[in-house]
């Protein structure tokens, strides 16, 4: 837990652009409510290696997202029972259904379609939210750490020169 905590400190405050950060962070959801190496989330990982996005945030993201899916089935259930339900939509599904490329997607799964209909319809949203937090974390909470007089001694210290050297990494360095 502590791993993955600084590593997304580490995204965090990587030079990598926010918007790179937020589009990884909404492909995640996506892949994240999906089960796990299912074709659509292959298909959202090859979207992710096309696109340049946050590699590091994709994948913490995965795995929170997919830590919060479990919490979520009861609502992606619903949403899923009521999309495959919908009487105007069952000649569509039984259509995708008859065909073997959509069949292998299981989106017949009340919680997979859930999963599928609640990402997309979330991706905008988060990808906005959590490009406008990173921005004003950047702003204001890591240009306050960088500001505190400990901060200051750390990077001051030699060890932290060592340090920067052999991870390669420092509070706004490489990513």
């Amino acid at each position: 837990m502590l791993k993955m905590i600084a590593k997304l400190l580490k995204v965090l405050n990587s030079d990598a652009d926010p918007s790179q950060i937020s589009l990884a962070l909404g492909f995640a959801l996506i892949s994240g409510l999906l089960p796990f190496f299912s074709p659509l989330s292959l298909l959202v990982l090859f979207v992710v290696f096309l696109l340049r996005v946050n590699l590091s945030a994709y994948f913490l993201g995965t795995a929170f997202f997919s830590g919060i899916a479990y919490a979520l089935d009861p609502l992606l259930h619903r949403i899923g029972l009521a999309l495959l339900t919908t009487g105007p939509l069952e000649g569509l599904w039984t259509t995708m259904y008859n065909t073997s490329v959509w069949r292998i997607q299981r989106l017949n799964n009340s919680v997979v379609m859930g999963g599928l209909a609640f990402g997309v319809l979330c991706f905008v949203p988060l990808v906005i939210l959590s490009n406008a937090l990173i921005r004003r974390y950047r702003e204001h909470v890591l240009a306050w750490v960088r500001r505190t007089r400990l901060m200051q001694a750390i990077t001051a210290s030699t060890f932290y020169d060592i340090y920067k050297k052999a991870s390669g990494w420092g509070w706004g360095g490489q990513s």
